[in-house]
């Protein structure tokens, strides 16, 4: 939605207004997002997060941390596979990430202290019940102020498929801003609102260069009547325009992107739909996420390709794998999550990697609870708080490694345990310079204090 207004109104840098891309969801106009940048010099670190939330709690065993010399109801149902990391081996479902683990961290004593279903590595108590992007905006902005697209966004499936479940949200919303405010919640594409239909130009190209050409005559007649007072200005309509015309949505269109390389990331044919057995209630899950998450992977490498700086990415609820009425056996379900998941995740690694992106972008998968060491009487894992398993890769801190250990069962930390509040500063703390924040006016104590009050994960830095 553009709205201008008479050229003959009092402002002129009120002449081009878009929607609700303003801070906390006000119509700000987009030249204004442009100057803001330039407010807090050396606040922002030019780095990006992709959370890849692991919805539904994924096993700590099948994952990357096997335990094949213990008896066969504690192991890895899947097997095992070496890494490129010496005597580190992965589970058996993850031969393309087992390549790139020495470009990858994996911290096998990550602990979210409870078996609960909900979201709590992203939106808990840890992140003010907000979105962790959400944080983040409302100390950067919730706009890139040289282009207007938005610097939180939540990619569900639906943003790729619109035949795909909406998303869960019994378990948590991915878009609550808790107490920050509701303008700074993420823009999710596929989920409608009015953020989405105010990213569409709703007039015609040649109408909006006739409004630019109006405007470049007032310019003119300016020129003559003040002292240079507007001189700066300029620069900044012109870029509103040039982003109106380039349209941020194309950001959003995988159209756009390399067949090639749109392939590659495509999880779509290594699950066969109709090979889902449907006595599994959560049988959709398992297609949607198998059929789209290569897609979400690919949407937001482009998203933070151009300047986005917290992307969720999540697939609905298709890590719980109890073995029965509701959800597979670990050995069915992990076929149906875990390959797609190799697939789409060392896509994304090698990709960004390939395009030098990989100290700037930050990517983290996890889920809100481990699994349980033993397998139950049917197959299953059920819920466990003490362990999960954490996959970090890029944001320029120290890859190759793995940190901490777990006991002999996979139950608990050995060593080094590391808890969500480390998680979360970890993240905040490659966006965000904290010194910088803390100079700003208005800033919630209690933000201030999720930002710099716990240490990250010192085995990164």
């Amino acid at each position: 939605m553009i709205h201008f207004q008479d050229p003959g109104s009092r402002s002129r840098r009120s002449f081009l207004r878009v929607g609700s891309l303003g801070l906390g969801g006000m119509a700000l106009g987009l030249p204004d997002f442009m100057r803001a940048a330039q407010t807090h010099p050396g606040l922002l670190r030019d780095r990006s997060v992709v959370f890849l939330f692991m919805h539904g709690g994924p096993s700590q065993t099948e994952t990357f941390d096997p335990k094949m010399d213990m008896p066969a109801e504690i192991r890895s149902v899947t097997g095992e596979i070496p890494t490129t990391l010496p005597g580190v081996t992965f589970g058996g479902t993850f031969p393309r990430l087992a390549r790139l683990a020495h470009r990858m961290a994996v911290v096998r004593s990550f602990t979210t202290g409870d078996g609960n279903h909900d979201i709590k590595p992203i939106v808990g108590k840890n992140s003010l019940g907000a979105n962790m992007g959400s944080l983040y905006t409302r100390i950067a902005g919730t706009t890139v102020p040289q282009t207007g697209l938005p610097r939180n966004v939540a990619l569900f499936p639906q943003s790729v498929d619109g035949a795909c479940l909406p998303a869960v949200q019994q378990f948590g919303n991915f878009s609550s801003t808790g107490k920050i405010g509701s303008g700074f919640a993420p823009f999710a594409p596929g989920a409608g609102g009015q953020l989405q239909g105010d990213m569409t130009l709703r007039l015609t190209r040649e109408r909006l260069l006739e409004r630019r050409g109006l405007l470049d005559q007032l310019d003119q007649v300016k020129r003559h009547l003040d002292s240079g007072a507007l001189a700066g200005a300029d620069e900044f309509q012109g870029q509103a325009f040039d982003t109106l015309l380039a349209g941020i949505a194309d950001a959003f269109d995988l159209a756009k992107e390399d067949p090639r390389t749109l392939a590659r990331y495509d999880t779509a044919p290594l699950v066969n739909p109709a090979g889902i057995r449907t006595v599994w209630k959560n049988h959709e899950r398992y297609r949607d996420h198998s059929q789209t998450l290569g897609k979400l992977m690919l949407l937001a490498r482009r998203l933070c390709e151009r300047g986005c700086g917290f992307v969720t990415v999540t697939t609905n609820f298709v890590w719980d794998m109890h073995a029965d009425v509701n959800n597979a056996t670990v050995s069915e379900g992990m076929d149906y999550v875990g390959r797609p998941f190799d697939h789409a995740v060392s896509a994304f690694i090698e990709d960004v990697e390939a395009r030098g992106l990989s100290d700037k972008i930050l990517l983290v998968c996890c889920g809100e609870m481990g699994r349980t060491p033993k397998l139950n009487k049917k197959g299953g894992r059920d819920h466990w708080g003490r362990l999960a398993p954490l996959l970090i890769h890029g944001g320029g801190l120290r890859m190759g490694q793995v940190i901490g250990q777990s006991t002999r069962d996979g139950g608990e930390p050995a060593s080094d345990p590391i808890g969500m509040d480390s998680l979360t500063a970890t993240i905040l703390q490659r966006l965000i310079d904290p010194s910088q924040a803390r100079l700003m006016d208005g800033l919630p104590p209690e933000l201030l204090s999720t930002l710099s009050g716990a240490a990250p994960i010192r085995q990164l830095l």
